[in-house]
């Protein structure tokens, strides 16, 4: 397969039960953002994970698709959206990924809700968006150093080296299913959570030409969202902020973001950093409530 021939969507179209449509976003520099758009209602946009795609939201968006039209799409490089040689994919470039999305589908009264570096681009991308984003629903934001590699010895062996300067190519494309599988699972509290299907899916658009040095990219460029948490006092959306009781952050990081943001943190009891997977009725509830669509907390 070259880099960007758009591939079977077999496996979206199963889950979704052909629902909706998968669609190529071109942007401004030439490249393409998948995504997938379903039901009726104001635009709620669902920003994915590290080393995932938008069949992240498998669990999700069926679930929501009748209060809202969603646009679940793959990030700059990911999943299926086009690897461009030469592409930069720090916090600046996905931000503003999803800032044009925004805009050249002029969506409006639009929520953002992202889960882990997704929450992290939803809170940054609303402060440039100010005029068409009403909420923003923060899941485990991904915004301090070494998340990944909290996850388990086997994630940090891994994360660690495809980020050393010299060996870290190597790291990056020896990515098969068992590494994959042994990465993601430092992410779930219940190993049962992680869908060997999607799994396959993952590695699927990771064989792809020049995937791993996309991913080596994102992995080294995390720092940005270290460094662009100090504006994070500048958002000024209604903002829900979710972590799960057994995230990646630690609770002192935790209670630096709900200070900056001026909210009270809301905590997922027994979940681990892909709360989506794990917990994803709860993500939907919280989803409804912080929109307004159901009433309680």
């Amino acid at each position: 397969m070259r880099p960007n021939e758009i591939p079977d969507q077999h496996y979206t179209l199963t889950w979704s039960g052909g629902r909706g449509e998968v669609k190529f976003l071109p942007r401004s520099d030439g490249s393409r953002l998948r995504y997938l758009t379903a039901g009726t209602g104001p635009p709620l946009v669902l920003l994915h994970t590290v080393r995932t795609q938008l069949d992240y939201f498998q669990r999700v968006v069926p679930a929501l698709w009748d209060e809202f039209t969603v646009y679940a799409l793959d990030l700059p490089g990911m999943g299926w959206s086009d690897i461009v040689r030469g592409a930069r994919y720090g916090e600046p470039e996905l931000r503003g990924a999803i800032v044009e999305f925004i805009r050249i589908l002029d969506l409006r009264d639009v929520t953002l809700a992202g889960e882990s570096m997704g929450a992290a681009i939803a809170l940054l991308a609303s402060i440039e968006l100010k005029d068409r984003v009403s909420n923003v629903i923060a899941f485990n934001p991904y915004d301090y150093p070494s998340g990944l590699e909290r996850g388990n010895w086997f994630a940090r062996l891994i994360g660690t080296g495809v980020r050393l300067a010299g060996s870290g190519p190597v790291f990056a494309r020896m990515e098969n299913r068992m590494i994959l599988r042994g990465v993601l699972r430092g992410g779930v509290a219940d190993r049962r959570a992680l869908p060997g299907d999607l799994l396959d899916e993952l590695r699927r658009s990771g064989r792809r030409p020049g995937y791993p040095r996309v991913n080596r990219a994102i992995m080294r460029s995390l720092t940005g969202f270290i460094d662009a948490k100090s504006r994070y006092a500048q958002v000024k959306t209604p903002v829900a902020l979710v972590y799960s009781e057994h995230d990646w952050s630690r609770p002192a990081e935790r209670e630096q973001v709900a200070h900056q943001l001026g909210v009270e943190a809301i905590t997922l009891p027994g979940a681990g950093h892909f709360s989506a997977l794990e917990r994803s009725t709860e993500m939907v509830r919280i989803i409804r409530h912080g929109t307004g669509r159901i009433a309680g907390s």
